[in-house]
């Protein structure tokens, strides 16, 4: 989530990152919106509430014609102050809600458009030309199923769409390919991190995957209300929530090894 005050005072830099991102630009102006009504609705509730409380205790050392009029209008007050707390707490979830939907701003680097526009920044090596050297390649599923090592149907069966089991010298040849890259990983200085596939709503949230992807993850409702992570970063994201680090000696790089689940379009 996007600090406010930096909203508040670079709302022209939060406009051209949506617009650059393709989003919606006039989310800045509700998000402004709903903060001024999130803070006007605060600022009544803590006032009636702090009056109420004044009055609680002059109520201790009136007089008994004085403490009829103060008890009557307390009561009066705590109706107000019910009130508007329950405008405060509207105004504060209407408020949280358009936060959520704003995007991180992009970097000034990053080009603008879709997945077409891209900018080719290095290039390694020279594509073989399959077609010049008379080879047709083959895909890791026709490859995988003609060895016996990937069974489509199978996972079907027993898990549905999109699941499949992995066999043989194809699930040891999927295991050596993780090992190298962990091995590679912390040559460059990362930690390995074997992360839960389960986490919490706020962690969840908390990475943005609650937003424009929220229709892309498996939910675990009651009574645990967990959801099922897309990639191990969710876990690595949340690992040092709350926490107060020291970088001095530099970042702290994790690569992350997990399970990963999510909907998406092309099941099998």
């Amino acid at each position: 989530m996007l600090d406010i005050q930096f909203i508040r005072e670079h709302a022209d830099v939060v406009k051209e990152s949506q617009r650059k991102r393709g989003e919606s630009v006039e989310l800045v102006d509700e998000v402004l919106r709903s903060d001024d009504l999130r803070r006007t609705a605060l600022k009544a509730f803590e006032e009636a509430r702090a009056e109420q409380k004044a009055i609680g205790k002059k109520v201790a050392t009136a007089s008994a014609e004085e403490k009829t009029a103060l008890i009557a209008e307390t009561k009066e007050l705590a109706s107000k102050v019910a009130e508007y707390k329950a405008e405060s707490e509207k105004a504060t979830a209407d408020y949280t809600t358009a936060m959520w939907k704003l995007s991180n701003i992009v970097e000034d680097e990053a080009p603008e458009g879709g997945e077409d526009d891209y900018v080719v920044v290095k290039k390694v090596g020279t594509p073989r030309d399959f077609a010049a050297e008379g080879f047709e390649p083959k895909d890791h599923l026709t490859l995988g199923t003609g060895v016996a090592g990937i069974d489509m149907r199978r996972g079907v069966k027993v898990a549905g769409s999109r699941f499949y089991f992995l066999r043989g010298a194809v699930a040891r040849l999927q295991i050596a390919m993780l090992t190298m890259a962990v091995d590679q990983a912390e040559e460059h200085g990362f930690t390995l991190a074997i992360t839960p596939t389960l986490v919490r709503p706020e962690v969840m949230r908390g990475t943005g995957f609650l937003n424009s992807h929220a229709d892309e993850i498996y939910r675990l409702r009651e009574p645990d209300d967990q959801y099922l992570v897309g990639t191990s970063e969710v876990a690595l994201a949340g690992m040092h929530e709350d926490e107060i680090l020291d970088l001095s000696n530099g970042a702290l790089r994790y690569c992350g090894w997990s399970s990963c689940y999510r909907r998406e379009a092309g099941a099998a």
